[in-house]
């Protein structure tokens, strides 16, 4: 009766087995069909019976941790051992062996070994790398096995293919290695004498040659430091002796030689003598001044006696102080004694290393590791600040005359700010010249309605006003005050400072301005004032359009009020309103946090542009009148020119060529007035008679009746605005667009 088939009932030792290949036990090396079964096992990867492979990797006792491959946990680490070998010598009779000292590093990624033996200089042997690395196997008749690191330990010996090596040491790092494995460390013992070598000592200290020479190489230090210099700026204090003051000095170091040089800095108008040279290039003693030598005490070499005329073929020669009995020694400053802060004695003058050079700085941070270079200032501290008091204002002339009769014995005439007077003064087109329209403040019924032009002269900040003529006024107009600086009210006549002066910064639209003891309130300026104001907001910020809306944006609130107030005034949604309007609603929303300067950039920004076409009469009136300011009467010259230019003698030319030639020859007309011109005078090529539209510019041969202008800003007056006749910028405002851009409304929120 069969067992069931159960576990343990069965004999057979293939149950349960999966692997039945079989190894291949020939191969290839070197070409060579040849049995390579020695390393193979049987079948199923099982050893045969009695087989036994060499293991691949090093054994060492199972511990706690990560079981990484030993050529991750060990990489980069080797054993050291110090060794020596005893190697006799059979063919001299002074010596029966010697000792040959060796490395041998063990490296425990696999088990690998290699054995340097240390170079000597004139020894004649063939040193360096004794055995390469690989493992080497053990002596017969373990010679199937390989040396592991449990056959290491101090005072053992180990055998490399026949020689006997003696370990005597390790480092530190081995010995921690040997005894965290468990390897009980062996003591250490002292290393071995070489006979040969102390026998050669002993003789070469006795043995001295017939004439000591001495030896001093300087060629290598000098070429490898030539043109090197390292460079210290210092201050040589010497303010506290009699007439003395600090000095400012530069530090040159040569490092070629050790020697010293030493310059000094000298400032303008200093009064000193042009000799830059503080102290000539030499050794610096650290203790200086170290004395008075007679000539020969300090010298390199010291001569015991001269001999000559003993032999035929001995020639004449000298001795030298082996041991140099009597020599002054002195000790000099090197780069190692200097630094940043440190303070040098130059010939008994204590010096201060200030600062220096980025060679120096990278000289001392690649040699001794250098990184601080914190800087010591050279300056003097400021000296305290006499203030100079002059007189008071006498009364006569300006006050910077009186100044300047102060200052000097011989009074001379004050100083211009010629630069701002080149810059900002009026030329061509550009008048630099801000001009407001203003009304007189005061209480008479009279002066109420008295309309004024205040100019404010940027060149010199200078001011003048101007009345314009009105008939049956019952004033008389013309000048109000001829252009000068106004000073700012409630200031003293009779000081010592100057007096503070009206500035452009301080006039814009909507304050008051006293002005000699006048009151004008700025109602409005002129287009050329207004795009100067806005180009440059940082003097004038209410005219900085981001600021006037952000102060709108605050009323975000009131929306919905200000979009039912703009559709009930938009009866008939043209999407624009007058300018009174758009003003009035505006005031009552911020209820008075917009000042009218403000007002005026936003309403200038979001205003409908008027289309103006003046008459061609009027046009040319203009630019005769223009003319005859002027003084401009070269109109053949330009039709010459015109003449040159039409190669194919058409008549006509382009209106940008003529443009160009109106503009190089600086024709005193305004580009929007030339424009205006060319426009009117052009055909549908873009072409101009030249000569018919110089002959009519021409005043001379053809003149005009002279313009006719209107009153001063009358044309352009509307309403009633705060009791006073006023001119507005626009007359209509897209207060939709304004809607959209300040509060996001969307077109379809009306």
């Amino acid at each position: 009766m069969a067992l069931p088939l159960l576990p343990g009932n069965s004999f057979n030792r293939n149950a349960g087995k999966e692997k039945f290949h079989k190894s291949q036990h020939w191969g290839f090396c070197n070409n060579v069909r040849m049995l390579v079964s020695d390393e193979k096992p049987g079948i199923g990867g099982e050893l045969l019976p009695g087989q036994k492979i060499r293991p691949k990797n090093t054994v060492y006792p199972k511990g706690d941790g990560a079981d990484a491959p030993s050529w991750v946990a060990f990489d980069k680490q080797v054993l050291s051992f110090d060794a020596y070998v005893e190697d006799e010598v059979p063919d001299k009779r002074q010596e029966k062996y010697r000792i040959r000292y060796y490395k041998i590093y063990f490296y425990p990624e696999d088990d690998t070994i290699q054995v340097n033996e240390p170079e000597m200089i004139n020894s004649g042997l063939p040193q360096g790398t004794s055995i390469r690395r690989h493992r080497i196997p053990l002596p017969p008749p373990d010679d199937d096995l390989f040396y592991t690191v449990f056959h290491f330990n101090i005072n053992t010996a180990v055998v490399f293919y026949g020689r006997k090596f003696k370990i005597y040491d390790c480092d530190t790092f081995t010995k921690n290695f040997l005894k965290k494995i468990g390897i009980k460390l062996n003591p250490p013992e002292p290393r071995p004498v070489d006979p040969y070598m102390k026998m050669r000592r002993e003789i070469l200290e006795f043995v001295d040659p017939f004439r000591p020479y001495q030896y001093f190489d300087t060629l290598k230090r000098f070429l490898q430091y030539d043109g090197k210099v390292l460079r210290f700026f210092c201050l040589w204090d010497d303010s506290t002796s009699l007439f003395g003051d600090r000095r400012e000095l530069v530090l040159h170091y040569f490092l070629s030689d050790g020697t010293v040089e030493v310059r000094e800095v000298l400032p303008l108008n200093s009064g000193r003598d042009a000799m830059s040279s503080f102290l000539r290039r030499s050794k610096l003693p650290k203790y200086g001044p170290p004395g008075i030598f007679q000539p020969g005490q300090i010298t390199n070499r010291a001569v015991l006696n001269v001999y000559g005329g003993l032999s035929e073929w001995r020639a004449d020669g000298y001795l030298l102080d082996k041991y140099q009995l009597g020599k002054i020694e002195q000790e000099f400053y090197t780069d190692q004694d200097l630094a940043i802060g440190a303070t040098i004695n130059v010939w008994g003058r204590k010096v201060l290393l200030c600062d220096c050079d980025e060679f120096t700085k990278t000289y001392y941070r690649t040699k001794y590791g250098i990184d601080n270079f914190t800087a010591i200032s050279c300056k003097p501290p400021p000296l305290p600040k006499i203030e100079r008091k002059y007189p008071p204002y006498t009364g006569f002339g300006s006050e910077e005359d009186s100044f300047r009769s102060c200052v000097g014995l011989k009074p001379t005439p004050h100083r211009r700010n010629f630069k701002k007077f080149v810059e900002l003064d009026s030329y061509g087109n550009i008048s630099n010249t801000l001009r407001y329209f203003a009304k007189l403040v005061t209480d008479k019924c009279a002066d109420a309605d008295r309309m004024f032009v205040i100019a404010f002269y940027l060149g010199d900040d200078t001011i003048s006003v101007f009345e314009p003529i009105e008939r049956n006024s019952g004033n008389t107009g013309g000048m109000f005050l001829k252009r000068s600086r106004v000073k700012k009210p409630g200031q003293e006549v009779f000081k010592s400072e100057f007096s503070e002066y009206i500035k452009a910064e301080e006039l814009y639209i909507g304050t008051t301005v006293n002005i000699n003891g006048y009151l004008f309130i700025l109602l409005n300026a002129d287009e050329y004032t207004l795009r100067y104001m806005e180009n440059n907001t940082d003097k004038f910020p209410y005219s900085n359009l981001d600021f006037a809306v952000q102060k709108l944006k605050q009323e975000k609130s009131k929306l919905r009020e200000i979009t039912q107030i703009f559709s009930a005034v938009d009866s008939n949604h043209t999407k624009v309103v007058p300018y009174n309007t758009f003003r009035e609603i505006l005031m009552n929303i911020t209820m008075g946090k917009l000042i009218e300067q403000e007002f005026i950039t936003i309403a200038r920004h979001y205003c409908v542009p008027e289309i103006r076409d003046p008459d061609i009469t009027c046009l040319i009136a203009q630019a005769h009148e223009k003319f005859k300011k002027n003084m401009f009467e070269n109109f053949d010259t330009f039709i010459y020119n015109c003449v040159y230019e039409d190669r194919e003698k058409k008549g006509v030319l382009p209106t940008k060529d003529i443009k160009r030639m109106c503009k190089s020859s600086r024709l005193p007309l305004s580009d929007d007035l030339l424009d205006s011109l060319l426009s009117r005078f052009e055909d549908k090529e873009q072409q101009i008679n030249y000569e018919l539209f110089f002959s009519i510019l021409n005043w001379r041969m053809n003149p005009t009746p002279e313009l006719q202008s209107p009153p001063y800003l009358k044309e352009k007056c509307e309403d009633v605005w705060m009791g006073m006749p006023s001119p507005i910028p626009a007359k209509y405002i897209r207060y939709l667009d304004f809607l959209k851009e300040v509060y996001g409304l969307e077109e379809n929120g009306l």
